[in-house]
C-alpha cells in the first residue's frame, strides 16, 4: 500500500515537471537553429541575402576629390614664370594632370642606369622597353657590330652628378621634356682575345648627355621613351 501510493506520488510529480518543460522550451518543430560550431563556416540565408543586396543597392557613394588644377608651384620653382620651358611644362601639366617634374626626373634617373648599363651588356630586352623604335634600332646596330667583331665591355655606373630639365614641348598631344645630365662611369672595352682597345678599367669617366624623352598624353600607358640623344 505504502509503495503504491509513493509510485503514484513519483508519477504525478514526472508529469507536473513534464508540463512545465513542454510550457517553457515548446514543441520542437524541425525548424530550430543548429547548435554553433565555432569552426563551421557561415550560412547565408536567403532573406538576409536579398536584404543585404537592397541595402548595398541604396549605398551612396562617398564623392571622390578631383585632381588638383591649375598648381604651376612646382613648375615655377624649376623655371621663371613667363619663360620657355615654364610654359612647355605648363602646357604639358593641362594635357596630363598627372605629370609632375620632381617625379618624372626621379624616373629618368632611373631610366638613365638601366639604358646605359643594358647596352654595355648587350641586353636588348630592357631597351625595347625604354626606347622609342628609332633609336632602339640605332642601338640595337652598335650593339650587333660590337658582337660581331667579338669585342666586350667592362662596364660600372658610378652615378649621376647633376639632372635637370632644360626644354619642354607639347606638339599636339605628345609632350616631349628634354634633360641635361651629368653621370660617372667606369667603362673598357676588350677584342675577341681579351686585350684592352678602348677605355680603362681603372679610370673615372665623366658623362654629360642631352636625352629627350616623349610621350603620348593622350595614351593609358604612363610611360615615357627615349627619342633623341646628343651629348652636352
Amino acid at each position: 500500500m505504502n509503495v503504491t501510493v509513493i509510485t503514484l506520488i513519483f508519477f504525478v510529480l514526472a508529469v507536473v515537471v513534464f508540463i512545465k518543460l513542454h510550457n517553457v522550451l515548446g514543441q520542437r518543430t524541425g525548424n530550430e537553429r543548429p547548435p554553433f560550431d565555432p569552426y563551421s563556416k557561415p550560412q547565408k540565408h536567403t532573406g538576409e541575402a536579398e536584404g543585404r543586396a537592397e541595402n548595398e543597392a541604396n549605398v551612396i557613394s562617398l564623392p571622390v576629390r578631383p585632381k588638383k588644377q591649375g598648381d604651376y608651384s612646382e613648375i615655377d620653382t624649376l623655371a621663371p614664370a613667363g619663360s620657355a620651358l615654364n610654359d612647355g611644362l605648363r602646357r604639358i601639366v593641362r594635357a596630363d594632370p598627372d605629370f609632375a617634374p620632381a617625379a618624372f626626373t626621379s624616373g629618368v634617373r632611373s631610366a638613365y642606369e638601366i639604358i646605359v648599363t643594358a647596352f654595355a651588356a648587350g641586353e636588348r630586352a630592357p631597351l625595347r622597353q625604354l626606347l622609342a623604335p628609332e633609336i632602339y634600332a640605332d642601338f640595337a646596330a652598335a650593339m650587333d657590330a660590337r658582337e660581331a667583331e667579338g669585342k666586350t665591355v667592362n662596364f660600372s655606373f658610378v652615378g649621376m652628378d647633376r639632372i635637370a630639365i632644360t626644354a619642354a614641348v607639347l606638339q599636339e598631344s605628345e609632350a616631349q621634356i628634354t634633360l641635361a645630365m651629368t653621370s660617372e662611369i667606369v667603362s673598357a672595352t676588350y677584342d675577341r682575345d681579351g686585350e684592352l682597345v678602348e677605355g680603362d678599367p681603372k679610370a673615372l669617366v665623366i658623362l654629360r648627355d642631352l636625352w629627350t624623352f616623349a610621350r603620348d598624353t593622350r595614351s593609358s600607358d604612363p610611360n615615357w621613351l627615349l627619342v633623341a640623344t646628343d651629348e652636352a
